[in-house]
Formats: structure tokens, sequence, C-alpha cells
């Protein structure tokens, strides 16, 4: 069934957000979840090697580990949006989808997808240690650069121009879906980040300083961290997919092109935005 598109208010998309989010949970926490599982093997992994290393090696063998798991981590990233971004895209104009799909549509796509990520980070990270302003003014501008990336198949350039075409007029409710959803993320981490914490300072109160964290919180850490990310991470994806698709409905009528290119025949039922 195709989904009525028009013009949606700041609520409007917020609770479009959660209506997806909701009724395709499965969808979206497996779509997080399968890339995040290598990111948490790989970080239990380390902490069974470095409680087995002795303490000369232990710091090379953290270094090591660590910029292990950055590559496996952006990895991660990039299929876990790019795969959202895509079942977004169905869900939201009215097609069936699967976890398989979502992934099967990003196929040999990963790599370039995460140096784009790496490319908008780079800018907006150089934006912030300039000054704080111009990072924020980034941030807002690229806010679309996945999913333009995603689903108009563009590189680098052509996605942050596009992002920075689409969000204008916008970006004041991009930064309040922006905070919203931080804030959100912040609060899920701290209800399983506080009691660990707690536990800590319990069991070590009264010894003598820790230079290493006991092996139980080196487990805990990370697993708590792969659940809330499966909880809460599609969420923010998911709000940027729909201001994509709101955007582009505003300033390019893209819900009279798709009426009528369905009319015509021409999609033959799929959603493929640049297509259009």
């Amino acid at each position: 069934m195709m989904t009525s598109l028009r013009p949606m208010s700041l609520g409007e998309l917020l609770d479009r957000s959660f209506f997806l989010y909701r009724k395709h949970f499965a969808l979206f926490a497996g779509i997080i979840a399968l890339p995040y599982l290598a990111v948490l093997g790989f970080q239990l992994i380390g902490v069974a090697v470095r409680s087995e290393t002795t303490a000369m090696k232990f710091a090379a063998t953290t270094l090591i580990w660590s910029l292990g798991s950055i590559v496996i981590y952006l990895g991660a990233v990039a299929a876990s949006q790019g795969a959202t971004v895509m079942a977004v895209s169905r869900v939201h104009l009215g097609n069936d989808t699967s976890i398989s799909e979502s992934f099967a549509g990003m196929k040999g796509r990963i790599l370039y997808l995460a140096l784009i990520m790496i490319g908008v980070g780079v800018g907006v990270g150089i934006g912030f240690i300039l000054l704080i302003v111009p990072g924020i003014i980034l941030a807002l501008m690229w806010a679309l650069t996945i999913p333009v990336a995603v689903l108009e198949d563009k590189g680098l350039r052509d996605s942050t121009s596009r992002s920075s075409e689409l969000t204008k007029g916008s970006r004041g409710r991009i930064f309040m879906i922006y905070f919203l959803f931080l804030v959100l993320t912040y609060i899920v981490y701290m209800l399983w980040e506080i009691p660990i914490l707690a536990a800590i300072g319990l069991f070590t109160h009264g010894q003598r300083p820790m230079t290493v964290l006991p092996v139980w919180t080196q487990i805990a850490l990370p697993v708590g961290t792969f659940l809330s990310q499966c909880l809460v991470g599609p969420l923010l994806t998911i709000a940027l997919s729909l201001v994509y698709y709101d955007q582009r409905v505003r300033k390019e009528a893209f819900d009279l092109q798709l009426m009528m290119s369905t009319l015509d025949g021409t999609q033959g039922g799929t959603t493929t935005p640049a297509a259009v």
C-alpha cells in the first residue's frame, strides 16, 4: 500500500519515526544487531587476550585492539546506517522488506559509505575545533548526506552538496531532532552505565587505585553498549531518512513525481528515489 506523502511538521516527523520504529522493531533492531555483533565479539576477544597478556605487553596489545575495534566499528556503522536507510525507504513508501533485503541493497557499497562518513566526520570535527558554531552548522547542513549517498548513490562531494541544498530552510527542526534523539540515547546509556560504575565503586571501596578495570566490567560495558545501540540506535537514522523524503516533497514535489510514475507503470512497485 502506497504511503500518502505530504509535508510534515516536526511533531509529525517525530511521531512517524516512533511509529515506524515500533511497528518494525524487529527489522530495525536486527539491522543494528547483526553488524554490531562483530564489534561486540571483537571487544570480548580483546578482553580475553588482554587478561592473558603480561604488564609489559598490555599497552601495545590494547593499542592494537583499539585500532582494530575502530575499523570494525566504522564498518558496522556504515552497514547498519545504510541498511536502515534502505529499510526506512521501503516501509515509509508502503512496501515490505526484510533484514536480508535491506543489507542486500548495501552490497559492495559499505566501504565507500564508510569513507563518506569519515569525510563528513572530519569536516564537522574541524568545524568544532575551529569554533563550535561552524561545526554545528556543518553537521546540520550535512545531516542528510547518508540518506542521499544510499538512496541516490552519490559520492562524498555530491552527497554533501545535495544535503546542503535539501536542508535549507529546515535546519532548525533538524537541530531539534538531533538534540532530542541524542538526549534519549544518553538517557538509555546512563540507565545501564550508572549501575555498573556504582558497582565498580562499591567493590573497590577502600582498595588501592585501579590501573585496570575488573574483567567483569570490561565485559559488562561493551555488552551494555551493544544492547543500548540495538534499542535506540536506529531512531536518529529513521528520523533523518524521513526528513530526506519530507524535504524532497517540499522542494521537489516528490509525492507528485512518485504518484505519476506509479500511474504510468514506470516504477513497477520499486521505491528508488533517484529514479523518480
